[in-house]
């Protein structure tokens, strides 16, 4: 098994033991992602702010991998409030054409750093 681990300035660099993504095969692997301005390390102020960065930085981890949003085939979505599930829906409608990927959202208690949402997602690629 080949694993090649992917990184990019345009999404944040890894805060702990772990990569932004791992590409085994033709499958990539991409941390969870919150929504911090990868120039800044700052978090985004807000849900919806939180929300659209993390697309930012997915999209990002994405095309550094060799492919785009339309590649991914999972995503986990961790919610520290289960009633932005209705604004999360709006991101990703914006975000992903049809047919959308599969999907899995989770309240949590919290997430690092005080984040709201956070998206870890799995990509294919021939």
């Amino acid at each position: 098994m080949t694993r090649q681990t992917i990184q990019t300035d345009k999404a944040p660099a890894a805060v702990g033991t772990y990569s932004q993504a791992v590409k085994v095969g033709n499958t990539v692997y991409i941390s969870g992602q919150l929504g911090f301005d990868p120039e800044t390390m700052e978090l985004k102020e807000g849900f919806e702010a939180q929300a659209k960065q993390v697309f930012e930085n997915i999209k990002a981890i994405c095309e550094a991998a060799g492919g785009s949003l339309n590649d991914v085939v999972k995503f986990n979505v961790s919610l520290t409030d289960l009633n932005d599930f209705a604004a999360l829906n709006e991101v990703f409608v914006a975000n992903l054409s049809e047919p959308y990927p599969a999907r899995a959202a989770v309240q949590v208690a919290a997430l690092p750093k005080g984040g709201v949402v956070e998206i870890e997602s799995i990509m294919y690629i021939e």
